[in-house]
């Protein structure tokens, strides 16, 4: 291994370096290990990050592209915990579904679509660091699979519905601590660490050994680059002590209410009223750390109106 601090986190190059057709081969190659088969990028396209109504739902996708047997690829990087990502994630699909279909086409024109969310936060209960969900129609009373007819350049084929519907992948970079036994080991330990084997050959890994090299780096790119990192760690810091304030103050409340009131009633409310002032604590740290209304969107989750509402509450003065 080498030394972590060697090579640029993938979150940063996903929004400054990946998007050069001359480093796709990055992308592919961690795809490829990812789903498990080859995988060429033909193009980027144009995400919900680009939205041209204000009043669209947020879909922070960092990369959406498409390869060579017209899929669609979905790559997203997410630091901080966020309400309904699920639903989120649900709505970023369907979203590529119909951006990509025009009105009046047939619907064998509907394109097959990849979620790829890596989290840097804590999200969900389970044993593993890589979930795949799909779509899959199985025998209630057998338990074998669906097929289904459809017609491919004049010839009927059997289909599944899996290779129709999306197909979704988590990748819980936090809970990734083992020693790599596999290429996609190898890019787990990347994603958490920086550390790539020297003697590497997995797909894509190669490439970040030579392109994402922070010493290569230029002097006004490094400076954005440790800025980056810095705010990282104020918002992480911000966000851990926001939780530990409003949980501490939550669980004081609800023994204090549970005492007088029932011990169910009162850890109850505790924990609504801790959740709801820590939550208030996040935004009026995140406003005193001089962040963007925009950037406390992206990491809460809250919207302009819950964001102005919490600011009026903190300074009645300003209703």
């Amino acid at each position: 291994m080498e030394n972590n601090n060697l090579y640029i986190r993938f979150d940063w190059a996903i929004k400054h370096i990946l998007r050069d057709k001359a480093n796709f081969d990055i992308l592919e190659g961690f795809i490829s290990v990812l789903i498990g088969e080859e995988v060429k990028i033909i193009e980027l396209l144009e995400s919900e990050s680009n939205q041209e109504d204000r009043n669209d739902k947020f879909n922070r996708v960092d990369i959406k592209a498409m390869n060579s047997k017209g899929h669609l690829i979905i790559v997203e990087v997410q630091l901080t915990r966020q309400l309904h990502y699920l639903q989120r994630i649900l709505y970023g699909t369907s979203k590529a579904v119909t951006e990509h279909i025009s009105l009046g086409d047939k619907y064998d024109q509907i394109k097959k679509v990849y979620s790829i969310s890596i989290l840097y936060c804590d999200y969900g209960q389970g044993d593993d660091y890589v979930y795949h969900g799909q779509t899959r129609f199985r025998g209630i009373h057998t338990g074998t699979d669906l097929l289904v007819n459809a017609r491919e350049n004049g010839v009927i084929i059997q289909q599944l519905p899996s290779e129709v519907f999306p197909e979704y992948y988590i990748i819980r970079v936090n809970e990734y601590d083992k020693t790599p036994e596999s290429p996609l080991d190898e890019w787990l330990t990347y994603l958490k660490t920086g550390k790539i084997r020297q003697d590497t050959r997995t797909p894509g890994l190669q490439q970040v050994r030579e392109k994402l090299r922070v010493l290569a780096m230029s002097p006004k790119e490094r400076r954005a680059y440790e800025a980056h990192i810095d705010n990282i760690m104020v918002q992480n810091d911000v966000l851990s002590t926001a939780h530990y304030e409003g949980h501490a103050e939550g669980l004081a409340i609800g023994l204090a209410e549970g005492r007088a009131q029932g011990l169910a009633q009162g850890h109850a409310q505790g924990l609504v009223q801790g959740r709801t002032e820590g939550i208030a604590s996040v935004v009026s740290n995140m406003i005193s750390q001089g962040l963007s209304e925009e950037m406390i969107q992206k990491f809460t989750g809250l919207s302009a109106e819950d964001i102005e509402s919490l600011r009026s509450s903190e300074n009645p003065e300003t209703l």
